[in-house]
């Protein structure tokens, strides 16, 4: 795909989330990009303030959570799979208070590989993929993380 047409693609998948889940759209979630490997979405520091007055470690859990969610239903989407995606386990680390706007930035983790996930879905129309998620903080360190495992299951008629 081109860069047109992701781009296209993620921001339509920012719709659907705003559409279905009022705490992103509450959140004022944005895209910030996606080239096919890598989703960043944006948040302002306002709607997520805590009574510190940084951001509220609710809020940068749930933008890791969803950009790492919308990296793998991206990928579905893109090869045509009709599929329910969960989140099946997640770990995160809170490193550094983040002090303004922020972004959560989702690529596959180490070692994660489309082709096997994609296979494995297509044999046991179920499968699972690692993602990892971070807010980058100052001086070019994550103020948090998030190694999350996101399970894809075929809808009941798309495994007929």
């Amino acid at each position: 795909m081109n860069k047109p047409t992701l781009l296209a693609a993620a921001q339509a998948l920012v719709t659907f989330i705003h559409d279905g889940i009022p705490l992103a759209r509450n959140m004022e979630l944005k895209l910030g990009s996606y080239d096919g490997e890598r989703l960043v979405l944006n948040c302002p520091l306002a709607p997520n303030i805590n009574d510190k007055g940084c951001a509220f470690g609710g809020s940068l859990t749930s933008l890791m959570t969803l950009a790492g969610w919308g990296l793998v239903e991206l990928a579905l989407r893109r090869r045509g799979e009709d599929c329910d995606l969960y989140v099946g386990k997640s770990t995160v680390r809170y490193l550094d208070p983040v002090w303004g706007d922020f972004q959560a930035e989702a690529a596959l983790a180490h070692g994660g590989d489309w082709e096997t996930f994609f296979a494995t879905l297509s044999t046991r129309n179920r499968a699972r993929i690692a993602v990892h998620c971070q807010v980058p903080g100052e001086n070019g360190k994550p103020a948090a993380t998030l190694e999350a495992q996101f399970v894809a299951k075929r809808r009941a008629a798309a495994a007929e």
